[in-house]
């Protein structure tokens, strides 16, 4: 199908265009309100998807099948006091819990038992506090590690309660400054631990941080991973805690579990079944249930609100930049008055002077919708080099935004073209 544009209507763009080019440091500012405009939607989209990506993808990586309980210790434990005490205070999850949750709970697929401690972890004259994660060797799987080097946990280490762990590769860096760390051994207490294996952590599963809890104010990769047999055998279920004038003890078997289940469909019908179990055997409330899932349902209703927020704040600056574009077209039908009326005296029709004023406004739009679009590619990319922060440009995004430029080119260009063409023509011509 062969599209062939009047040549009328052709002499009308030109005329348009040729207007505008008479005055290009006007039409160049005119434009800016709609550049600024374009690449503010474009650059505040690409910012908010990128945040809304990292935050779902630190969710995702919890696992959308698994349903996370943690230790929590209730509020009558954090008593204080100034004179020589002695206390142990018992709270948190069991090894029966971990027994009954895998047991008795339907559509289970995997549980995952796991106890943190914080120490001292030594190799020569350096010290580093750093957090003692005994698990199981589903953990690497479960919880999102990738291996750096050597191996990870195994089910003979679990089962011969082996003096082996594995560390965080940022961790070893630091321990290790000079050598290799695989082989050699790091000191817990009075025990020492042959390092088999690097990992990289990718999670955060069990590193949010929380008032009392074990791995308050650790950094997300000080982790030196070891059998959960052994962690049990060395260090007990007593975690003494010594300060001055004060000394007490805190009685805790585990500090998480983690249930997967077979499949979404099954976490939901989870955990109303898991709070009624852990309810039915815990006097008071010292756990706490993160379900991803849900978490993730979440984020992306808050991602799309965010969206609309920062969407609507960035089209304000479109609307002003339309506003502009009409101010300035209104300012340019007075002055071409007189123009005006000679094209109306020589046979030009209405819809000709609107179309004529319409294509200058379309122009400065769509130009200024083009220029911002790739100010508004290039502006993210900066953000990501310089602040560090992921961002992510959507196609929709680019099409939206130049399409409501092109939008606000005709819309507020509507009026000033209609009050040209309204003028009367023996007016026009008397005008000076």
């Amino acid at each position: 199908m062969n599209l062939k544009i009047p040549a009328r209507h052709l002499r009308t763009i030109q005329l348009g265009v040729k207007s505008l080019m008479l005055h290009k440091m006007r039409s160049v500012l005119t434009m800016l309100g709609i550049i600024f405009g374009v690449c503010s939607v474009i650059a505040m989209l690409a910012i908010g998807e990128g945040a809304s990506y990292e935050a779902q993808q630190a969710i995702k990586k919890l696992g959308s099948a698994n349903i996370i309980i943690r230790s929590v210790k209730p509020p009558e434990g954090n008593k204080s006091g100034t004179s020589m005490r002695s206390s142990v205070i018992e709270y948190g999850l069991t090894y029966a819990d971990a027994g009954r949750l895998k047991t008795t709970l339907p559509g289970v697929r995997r549980v995952l038992p796991i106890r943190i401690m914080v120490e001292n972890i030594r190799f020569n004259r350096i010290a580093l506090q750093g957090q003692i994660i005994g698990t199981h060797p589903l953990y690497m799987e479960m919880s999102g590690l990738s291996l750096a080097s050597g191996r990870f946990l195994t089910d003979t280490d679990e089962t011969h309660q082996k003096n082996v762990c594995v560390l965080t590769a940022s961790f070893a860096d630091r321990l290790f400054p000079y050598q290799e760390p695989l082989g050699e051994s790091v000191r817990v207490e009075a025990d020492y631990y042959r390092v088999v294996g690097l990992v990289r952590e990718t999670s955060t599963m069990q590193k949010r941080p929380q008032s009392g809890g074990p791995n308050e104010g650790q950094a997300l990769d000080n982790n030196l991973y070891i059998p959960l047999s052994t962690a049990r055998a060395r260090f007990g279920e007593t975690l003494f805690k010594r300060s001055p004038g004060s000394f007490s003890a805190e009685k805790v078997e585990l500090h998480q579990i983690t249930v997967q289940m077979t499949d979404t469909d099954a976490v939901e019908s989870a955990v109303p079944q898991i709070e009624t179990l852990l309810t039915r055997f815990h006097d008071k409330k010292d756990y706490e249930m993160i379900v991803p899932l849900q978490l993730l349902r979440q984020a992306e209703q808050t991602k799309r609100i965010f969206n609309i927020v920062l969407g609507s704040i960035a089209a304000i600056s479109l609307i002003v930049g339309g506003i502009g574009i009409m101010n300035i077209m209104l300012a340019t039908v007075t002055e071409r008055t007189r123009e005006i009326g000679v094209r109306r005296a020589l046979g030009a029709k209405k819809k000709d002077i609107i179309t004529q004023f319409l294509v200058e406004t379309v122009v400065l739009s769509v130009g200024g919708g083009l220029i911002g679009v790739i100010i508004g590619v290039i502006v993210p990319f900066i953000v990501e080099a310089t602040a560090g922060m992921k961002t992510i440009i959507t196609f929709s995004s680019l099409v939206l935004s130049f399409g409501i430029s092109g939008l606000i080119g005709v819309i507020f260009g509507l009026y000033p073209a209609s009050r040209a063409a309204d003028l009367d023509p023996i007016e026009a011509l008397r005008h000076e």
